[in-house]
């Protein structure tokens, strides 16, 4: 099995991409420790964050092999292989853009780029991406995933936004592959309170199995 299908195995078993939009680079890295206890596959660092490119960099040489570090918010393919060559294991954007894509596949990196209609999805699936990222998920709910899966039953869609322990069972049975969470999951780290995260993470990962086996 190639590196890139490993990464999406493993984002997919799990079914939990963390969204991290932390201060620096420390609150980043407590947590991914947290999230890691929690059982989470991956976390997504946004290219909102103060330094992203060395946040990346830090928490790809520490975690290595232990958990998946990712890119998110990434606008452009410049910006994509900046980002893969600080140690980024898979790259999401809040639309879908040809060159990311494109720059991705060309390095077989997963790449899931943000849809929010038939259209981009199909387009993004036509371009090679493997995952669809569903955003902004609270705009929809998850029954946008069971009416994208009508005529599209072959789409892997992961919602991000709006995706909360209460619903999370929800979007999983609605046909989500993952689910990306954010706020919801690490305001605490806020207050200096990781031990929440942990907790949270290890919750939204039982919650994603029970949904799938029932």
């Amino acid at each position: 099995m190639s590196k890139k299908w490993e990464v999406i195995k493993k984002i997919t078993d799990s079914g939990l991409v963390v969204v991290v939009r932390a201060e620096n680079a420390d609150e980043a890295k407590k947590i991914t420790e947290a999230c890691l206890k929690g059982g989470a596959a991956a976390i997504e660092i946004t290219y909102t964050v103060p330094g992203a490119t060395q946040v990346i960099e830090e928490l790809a040489k520490e975690f290595m092999n232990e958990i998946i570090i990712g890119a998110g918010t990434v606008l452009d393919s410049e910006t994509a292989r900046i980002a893969l060559l600080s140690g980024a294991e898979y790259v999401v954007s809040p639309y879908l853009s040809e060159e990311v894509l494109r720059l991705c596949n060309r390095y077989q990196v997963p790449c899931m780029p943000g849809a929010m209609t038939v259209e981009g999805v199909v387009r993004a699936m036509e371009l090679g991406a493997d995952i669809i990222k569903l955003f902004p998920g609270e705009a929809f709910g998850p029954k946008m995933i069971k009416a994208i899966k009508g005529p599209l039953p072959q789409a892997n869609i992961m919602p991000t936004g709006g995706v909360s322990l209460d619903n999370v069972s929800d979007w999983i049975q609605a046909g989500a592959v993952a689910v990306g969470s954010g706020g919801s999951l690490t305001a605490s780290s806020k207050t200096g309170d990781y031990q929440t995260i942990t907790s949270l993470a290890r919750q939204f990962v039982e919650k994603i199995k029970e949904a799938r086996s029932s």
